[in-house]
């Protein structure tokens, strides 16, 4: 605490967060859809894991635009809606919004990873073209 009483104010914290959170990036993640649809009936897994992977973007990216691939789609669809995998490994991507009428000015892009072993991975930065 200042002398004062009051709290000093750190420089540019918020501003740095923000300007951070415009910037193109890609992480690959481990999303743990087992426990995110444990007591879930069977035939609202497969649509519930669609929704619990955009709003795991959502959080990760801080974007509210999230856009999922349809090969994505089809690898939690893969063994029907009742037998969703365990575990997916997923591809993020902090996206350039160019549409002019779009609200924000970035969205997230989820893809499948190609690599599906998750033992001993966390998150990892991944290179984009």
């Amino acid at each position: 605490m200042a002398k004062d009483g009051k709290k000093a104010k750190k420089a540019g914290g918020a501003n740095k967060r923000a300007a951070a959170s415009l910037d193109p990036v890609a992480r690959e993640y481990t999303v743990n859809l087992h426990k995110r649809l444990h007591g879930i009936k069977f035939k609202g897994r497969a649509p519930r894991a669609v929704k619990e992977i955009k709003a795991f973007a959502a959080k990760a990216m801080r974007t509210k635009d999230v856009r999922l691939d349809a090969g994505l789609n089809k690898a939690v669809w893969a063994k029907g809606i009742r037998n969703v995998p365990f575990r997916l490994r997923i591809v993020v991507e902090r996206r350039r919004n160019d549409d002019e009428d779009a609200k924000e000015p970035v969205y997230s892009y989820v893809t499948v990873a190609g690599d599906q072993a998750t033992k001993g991975k966390g998150t990892v930065k991944v290179e984009t073209a």
